[in-house]
């Protein structure tokens, strides 16, 4: 068969270029680190090397997520805590000064010392993140949740959780209603609280109370009424029971004895000292009062002064300390267990966090195992495809030096 010098010219030529065009790419292939420099290398090996990426940036972007959960709940955690001492400290501050021996200028600094809790408590609930927004503010983090009024301190936000995808099926609250921590706390024992007419005029101290069976509560309002009676010099005290709820009387005309217990439909309290006749005591389903209304009753209550004096406002001071530090305690043990719940969220974060870098590893070397080249394989075939291009220029040449002319 007859080949034209044009044949060979045009073949060889495609050749060098084809030569020339793997020799390029394996070198690319060095520079770059990557075995695929387009999907067209490896078409398959190209969709999963994205399926890998696109899994990694996601748990990349859940690593960030985390790292901001952990920021905002720590950051609750610590202020939670700082709630905690304060507490703790007003609690040392008061306990003890319920005797009544206190003259006015104590009872004056002890307020003036609340009265500064009181004021850095409020900080404290309405603290930031550090980026602006309010930890205990519910879905309305750019609200300040806690506000002064006449009424006292009242609560403008909301009772959402902001929530943030730390996982592909893992959403954790980085905020918290500031309502469940600060607000709503049940005062007494946590289902009846116990207290004293205002007009009483005895030195009646009653205690908060405490129920065997919470089944035989019945989620009334009961009335203990004084009697005090003189037959012959010999003073004798007596109460009745009323159940104001249904207007019963439960018992009549019951023997007090300073510190004996009293006991009704699952109700069990005392009360010590003498109380007078008329006094009352009432006993009603434990409601929800906030710390700050606590402080406050409690700085009012060292500000009070009762006209009858003596025992009558001992009694009654007495009575109001014993109730704020029952409050406080309270107080102290809802903060607890919204910090039992902060400490189990960062520690699933901590949990997550771990498995998340361990995931982003594994990601990490699958696409090393898809994408980046073998360089030893490489530079094998770099040194292989430039003999055989010189190889392939050598032969060219002799062939197109080929001429008829050579020989006439």
């Amino acid at each position: 068969m007859r080949i034209s010098s044009s044949a060979i010219y045009d073949t060889n030529v495609n050749m060098l270029n084809q030569q020339q065009g793997k020799l390029l790419h394996t070198q690319q292939q060095l520079a770059s680190g990557r075995r695929m420099l387009t999907p067209a290398d490896d078409p398959f090996a190209s969709a999963r090397a994205l399926e890998v990426s696109q899994s990694d940036s996601a748990n990349t972007q859940f690593v960030t997520n985390r790292n901001a959960a952990k920021h905002s709940t720590a950051m609750a955690e610590s202020i939670l805590q700082s709630v905690t001492s304060l507490l703790q400290d007003v609690r040392t501050a008061t306990v003890g000064d319920g005797s009544g021996v206190l003259t006015k200028s104590d009872k004056m600094s002890l307020a003036t010392d609340l009265r500064g809790r009181y004021e850095e408590l409020i900080g404290l609930a309405n603290s930031t993140d550090g980026l602006g927004n309010y930890l205990f503010s519910g879905y309305q983090g750019r609200t300040m949740p806690f506000v002064k009024d006449s009424g006292g301190i009242q609560y403008v936000a909301d009772d959402g959780q902001r929530m943030i995808q730390v996982d592909n099926s893992r959403q954790l609250a980085t905020s918290d209603s500031g309502a469940d921590i600060f607000m709503r706390i049940k005062n007494g024992n946590g289902k009846f609280t116990v207290d004293a007419s205002p007009s009483n005029t005895g030195s009646g101290i009653y205690s908060q109370g405490t129920f065997t069976n919470p089944a035989q509560l019945t989620g009334h309002k009961y009335k203990i009424v004084f009697n005090v009676e003189e037959n012959g010099g010999e003073k004798k005290t007596s109460y009745d029971v009323v159940d104001q709820t249904t207007e019963k009387v439960l018992s009549k005309d019951n023997r007090y004895t300073s510190g004996q217990l009293i006991d009704f439909d699952g109700v069990q309290l005392d009360i010590t000292g003498e109380p007078a006749k008329g006094d009352e005591f009432y006993v009603a389903p434990s409601g929800n009062e906030s710390v700050f209304k606590t402080l406050s009753d409690l700085i009012n209550a060292l500000h009070a002064e009762n006209p009858l004096g003596g025992s009558t406002a001992k009694a009654q001071f007495t009575n109001s300390v014993n109730r704020a530090l029952n409050n406080i305690d309270r107080s102290m043990e809802n903060v607890s267990t919204i910090r039992t719940s902060l400490g189990s969220r960062l520690r699933e974060i901590d949990a997550l966090q771990t498995t998340g870098e361990d995931v982003g590893l594994q990601y990490k070397a699958k696409l090393s195992e898809l994408q980046d080249v073998d360089f030893n394989k490489a530079v094998s075939d770099l040194n292989q495809e430039q003999t055989s291009l010189t190889a392939a220029q050598k032969s060219f040449k002799q062939v197109s030096d080929l001429s008829l002319f050579n020989y006439l």
